[in-house]
């Protein structure tokens, strides 16, 4: 069996050579990167709330169990998914796509970032009425995700 490791050099290799990867494989490997992504946005949105999973779950109609595997990067959520779990977590989602790059973040409705969220003033200085607008800037986001 191989390791890991040999299996990336002989990876590497094979494209330090001009050796171009299959189609097939490459599109699989760019979904998977997009799962992991998407995970880890998820992630860092929790915890940036500081809630469990379980509380994320409930409040986006899903379970324990869905929200691990989603922060995992074992499943590419769906856009409906993404809306919900944006509401779930009071936040705009964001994809960027640059060239081969993709960028996904979770951010505040004032468009701050979860590193940027631990560093906020405390919540006594923030305005409520962004939280009204939220929904409605879920909903322009997947009227123009969806078209």
């Amino acid at each position: 069996m191989v390791s890991h490791a040999r299996w990336k050099l002989a990876r590497d290799k094979k494209v330090a050579q001009g050796i171009a990867e299959d189609p097939e494989v490459e599109r699989r490997r760019e979904e998977i990167s997009l799962a992991f992504d998407l995970g880890q946005a998820v992630h860092d949105r929790r915890t940036a709330l500081g809630i469990s999973q379980t509380e994320l779950a409930r409040r986006a109609g899903m379970t324990q169990p869905q929200v691990s595997k989603l922060e995992l990067g074992g499943t590419v959520p769906t856009v409906p998914l993404l809306a919900r779990l944006a509401r779930a977590m009071e936040a705009m989602f964001r994809m960027e796509l640059f060239g081969s790059s993709i960028r996904v973040t979770f951010t505040d409705v004032d468009g701050t970032t979860p590193e940027e969220a631990r560093t906020e003033p405390p919540a006594t200085e923030r305005a409520s009425a962004p939280a009204a607008g939220a929904e409605a800037d879920a909903g322009s986001g997947r009227t123009a995700a969806t078209g």
